[in-house]
């Protein structure tokens, strides 16, 4: 699934930039906002698919748990701030979600790509999520093959 896949441009050790984007509501999400907290930048394919759904309320679920363990969330996705607006409403998500339609942050993460499905080829985002310690520098990075969607809030939580 992940062929033509380039080597991350974010890497463990990598200071991220301030400016995340903007969330559903066209608001900046900026990293120094979540300054003292670990964030979870998660990056999926694609609003309300099966995959990504289960992930997003796995993190929901346990929402309470990661903030207790100084955790915060935040989903990205090329979908836009609409669709973003009615992910959140259906599934009543309690974090922010980037939408990324000009694939900035897509691309200065590495995770977007050429992907294959059924033998046809197509550019999509890999499911990717970075773990930033609280100065900002990527601690932590689950590669697609790696995530579990239906327990993801867990596989972070274990460290």
């Amino acid at each position: 699934m992940g062929r033509g896949r380039e080597k991350p441009i974010m890497t463990i050790g990598t200071k991220v930039p301030d400016l995340l984007g903007l969330n559903e509501k066209g608001e900046e999400i900026r990293l120094s906002q979540y300054a003292g907290k670990k964030l979870v930048l998660y990056f999926y394919p694609k609003d309300s698919t099966s995959g990504c759904t289960t992930e997003a309320c796995n993190l929901r679920d346990n929402y309470a748990e990661l903030r207790r363990a100084g955790y915060e969330v935040v989903g990205v996705s090329v979908d836009s701030a609409a669709s973003h607006q009615k992910f959140i409403a259906k599934h009543e998500l309690p974090f922010p979600l980037i939408a990324d339609t000009e694939k900035t942050l897509v691309e200065a993460f590495g995770v977007w790509g050429e992907k294959s499905m059924y033998g046809r080829k197509y550019m999509g985002t890999f499911r990717t999520t970075f773990v930033i310690n609280e100065e900002g520098i990527v601690e932590r990075i689950f590669q697609p093959k790696e995530i579990k969607v239906k327990e993801h809030a867990e596989q972070i939580l274990k460290g």
